[in-house]
């Protein structure tokens, strides 16, 4: 392997590594996965640094932590002003490519790639401002549980289609690169998947995969809502879980088929490594494995992302170069602001420009790292400033205005025990608060997130049509994937499902802002009917 190797990283949308059999699952089929996880350093405890695909992907590019690129939600620009590990890379001599979902918001859309082969899924304007003045339910993108009632096999799905077009210009561009020969330098190239963000729906060959039988229950079942911290019942009514009831043949079904939509990943992972050592390329290539963030997947009773829970907020985590780095499992903590150091490291650079992440590359030989993690939600649901920091074995979510939240995930994995009020871990509070606190002032982040959100909305509503930003990199694709106007996440995708269903009708009535906040708030009761035993996952 030369000094420079080419870097492949292949990213996958809303995975979980708890649904991966090298994390311990036991059910998920990945052959190849398990194959490059073998060859690979395994970080055990990665996390997103923002669980919500626009501000995940935002700051991992720029290695900075949200509030510092004042990326607040899922319709925030990242600035062109700001660098990205793509103009660190070009910098080092690489030549840089962009192929499948970055979700960038604004007019660049490139920010640093030399190409991009693949129209981005998502649109790229201000579509989907978070509103806190709209309450904790109000959801742009009218997304809801939908994507989880109406799990199911299909024969071709909108993810599906993306995705077969990521893997297939990413193993084009892996031949096109090699045709160049050993004087072009080295590359560079994402490959990032759409897969297996909801709705749960997976091609019939993939949901065949698995008996019905073999799917496993959450770990953490549902909890009572009153027994729910103040986040997590704001995102009750953020994800629409007051409209529809989700019964234990949905959740089977949801599983079901995000362990199948693992499996069609898997495959494409496949065909993308099979290209790279057919290409003559794979020595000298390191390839990294990881996610924007995770997925609740029913645990706690919980769905979708938007949570510091385990469940969301961590990722995968796989850097394998074998001949490079000898395989190992990393326990230290890290996050997706440490790949830029990282790669400019391999890469033979050294980062000079502000950086919130620091480099990895020490844990790839054996050696130790800072063991820690910061991230930020500022989304829909809570409405106020919301934090989580890692450190060792300890988590503290901090949620502004309200009750702190501090786990001990080696004792209690599940964080089922908050010990936020015990004397005996009033050192650890102090200190991981006085982390989550350095250089953030909730008053301060709160004002700036009401007066992005209120310009934001002024231009979405300004008269007139609207700048179209999106990236087009085939006729057609500027109606073909979801886009405004297109019936948003839930309905576009449900549009383009072969065959198509009738959508599940919610079950139970829409509840009025007001009644939301004070039922969040304690001071009037969850609605009888949506409290069955107690429980918030209502149904069986």
């Amino acid at each position: 392997m030369t000094d420079k190797p080419n870097i492949l990283m292949i990213m996958a949308d809303q995975l979980a590594p708890q649904a991966l059999p090298f994390y311990g699952n036991t059910v998920c089929k990945t052959p190849n996965l398990d194959r490059l996880a073998a060859d690979s350093v395994l970080f055990e405890n990665a996390y997103c640094n923002y669980p919500l695909c626009v501000p995940s992907r935002a700051s991992m590019m720029s290695g900075r932590l949200t509030p510092s690129i004042d990326v607040w939600d899922n319709a925030c620009e990242l600035a062109s002003s700001q660098p990205t590990m793509a103009h660190q890379m070009r910098h080092l001599g690489y030549h840089t490519v962009l192929s499948g979902k970055m979700h960038f918001i604004g007019p660049d859309q490139l920010h640093g790639f030399d190409e991009r082969t693949v129209t981005d899924v998502y649109p790229s304007e201000f579509d989907w401002v978070a509103d806190w003045q709209a309450g904790p339910a109000f959801v742009p993108s009218a997304t809801g549980m939908n994507g989880v009632v109406e799990a199911g096999s299909a024969s071709r799905t909108l993810q599906e289609d993306f995705d077969e077009e990521v893997a297939h210009c990413t193993v084009q561009t892996i031949y096109d690169l090699a045709r160049r020969g050993a004087d072009a330098g080295p590359w560079f190239q994402v490959a990032s998947l759409t897969c297996p963000h909801t709705p749960f729906v997976a091609d019939q060959q993939y949901w065949d995969r698995y008996d019905p039988d073999e799917i496993d229950a959450p770990t953490v079942g549902g909890l009572a809502f009153d027994d729910l911290d103040y986040a997590s019942r704001a995102l009750f009514f953020a994800h629409g879980r007051h409209r529809h009831r989700v019964t234990a043949d949905d959740l089977r079904r949801a599983r079901h088929g995000y362990y199948a939509m693992i499996s069609f990943v898997d495959d494409k992972v496949g065909e993308i490594l099979a290209a790279l050592e057919a290409s003559g390329q794979a020595d000298n290539t390191v390839i990294i494995f990881c996610a924007d963030h995770g997925e609740m997947l029913g645990e706690r009773g919980m769905w979708f992302k938007q949570s510091f829970y385990e469940w969301s907020a961590r990722i995968p985590l796989l850097i394998s170069a074998p001949e490079r780095y000898a395989p190992r499992r990393v326990k230290e903590c890290a996050s997706l602001v440490d790949l830029l150091p990282t790669l400019v490291g391999i890469g033979g650079g050294e980062v000079t420009l502000a950086c919130d992440g620091e480099s990895l590359e020490p844990a790839l030989t054996g050696g130790s790292i800072r063991d820690l993690v910061v991230s930020d939600y500022s989304g829909i649901g809570p409405c106020v400033p919301h934090r989580m920091v890692r450190q060792g074995q300890f988590k503290l979510i901090y949620t502004h205005g309200h009750p702190d939240l501090l786990f001990d995930l080696e004792t209690d994995p599940n964080e089922l025990k908050n010990l936020a009020g015990d004397p005996a871990h009033g050192d650890i509070l102090a200190r991981l608060k006085s982390i989550l606190m350095d250089g953030w002032d909730p008053q301060e982040i709160d004002q700036k997130i009401r007066t992005s959100q209120a310009e934001r909305l002024f231009l979405k509503t300004t008269p007139g049509d609207p700048a179209s930003w999106d990236f087009v990199a085939r006729k057609g694709d500027e109606t073909r994937y979801v886009r405004r106007g297109t019936g948003g996440v839930d309905g576009t995708k449900a549009d383009r499902r072969l065959p198509r269903i009738e959508p599940v009708a919610p079950h139970f009535p829409v509840l009025s802002q007001e009644d939301v906040a004070q039922i969040i708030m304690g001071q009037e009761p969850l609605p009888e009917y949506l409290s069955e035993s107690g429980r918030s996952d209502v149904g069986s």
